[in-house]
């Protein structure tokens, strides 16, 4: 598996809980690709480069904002290996861990979201404060988050911490904060999926 930095502690805990981390090996990649998210593909290829073309691949990645070259690639990987190739479905992570459905339902009542992820909270200042220059170019927070109207922490855990981060990022963006703990049920079995051991 060639996944998402992001989400290394949820992936260990659900493949740990389906009796399959051992058969798994994972490589990681930085989580700061996702602020550009056309470097993703490259990182990817670069990684499956030494490969051996006959094992079994998984993505560990939603399109995460590559605009379809992802799931291109997939279809690129699955004519020239042997072994097969899927990721894990969905168009982004608040979607693996929300669930198709609640993403949904939370998006359709206010698209202008700004979603966390206990990971992304734990890690604003790195992802998002200094990821988007805000550290050095204060007056770029309205440039970028002028049309959001909130921040929805999905957590993944009850730890207070996390919900703390979550509630100071919202502050830092001038929004307002709501809390959905989603633990990692629809996480799991968007990744069991990926691994084909889906009912």
């Amino acid at each position: 598996m060639i996944a998402c930095a992001a989400l290394a502690s949820e992936l260990r805990a659900v493949l740990a809980e389906q009796g399959i981390a051992d058969a798994i090996e994972i490589v990681y990649l930085p989580a700061p690709l996702h602020n550009r998210p056309e470097r993703i593909v490259p990182a990817l290829r670069e990684a499956l480069a030494d490969v051996e073309p006959e094992r079994t691949v998984l993505i560990g990645y939603a399109d995460c904002g590559t605009g379809g070259l992802l799931d291109a690639f997939v279809d690129e990987l699955t004519v020239e290996r042997v072994g097969p190739v899927s990721r894990i479905p969905g168009d982004h992570c608040y979607e693996f861990f929300a669930g198709s459905e609640r993403f949904a339902a939370l998006h359709a009542d206010q698209p202008g979201t700004f979603y966390l992820t206990d990971f992304l909270a734990k890690h604003f200042d790195a992802l998002v404060w200094q990821g988007l220059g805000l550290d050095q170019h204060p007056s770029l927070r309205d440039m970028y988050f002028g049309n959001y109207t909130r921040v929805v922490l999905l957590s993944q855990t009850e730890d207070a911490g996390v919900l703390e981060a979550g509630r100071s990022a919202a502050d830092r963006l001038g929004l307002t904060f709501e809390h959905v703990h989603v633990a990692r049920t629809q996480f799991a079995a968007a990744v069991a999926v990926g691994v084909g051991r889906s009912n």
